[in-house]
């Protein structure tokens, strides 16, 4: 699986990290930086970029992991989900087929994220499962009202 992670510069360091964890994981990571104040801007970057199909999940990093779920999610196609625990992580991709998860490098530990990412990248979404009409009407509105 190609992974594609960006952050703003306060996860850095977290971001290396993870890459590290992932790689050992077997998959293979694109990293879209860490350098812009803008978190905006990676997390679009991101977003799209997963969207589009060039990576098959994407993680985003900020402080909290809010703002870049924010702007991850205004990208037509992009679904993520912030993460701060592990049952989140799993339900993120096996219950809402969101292709992004994105963190806060100030309110969760490394080790902790490590976790969040193996459980993220271990699941698959089922359309068949009972989830599966709640994430289609999603999708559907999306198709609908998003241009």
């Amino acid at each position: 699986m190609k992974v594609g992670i960006g952050c703003d510069p306060n996860a850095s360091d977290y971001k290396k990290e993870l890459i590290e964890f992932i790689l050992s994981l077997g998959h293979d990571v694109e990293d879209y930086g860490s350098t812009d104040s803008i978190y905006a801007n990676v997390a679009i970057k991101v977003a799209q970029e997963v969207a589009d199909g060039v990576c098959d999940r994407g993680i985003l990093l900020c402080g909290t992991g809010i703002g870049v779920s924010i702007a991850a999610n205004k990208v037509k196609g992009a679904y993520a989900a912030c993460v701060s625990n592990i049952y989140q992580a799993q339900r993120a991709e096996l219950s809402n087929n969101a292709n992004i998860i994105t963190m806060g490098a100030q309110v969760t530990g490394i080790e902790l994220a490590k976790m969040f990412v193996r459980e993220y990248l271990g699941s698959n979404f089922d359309p068949a499962s009972r989830s599966g009409p709640k994430v289609k009407a999603i999708v559907d509105y999306e198709k609908e009202h998003m241009l």
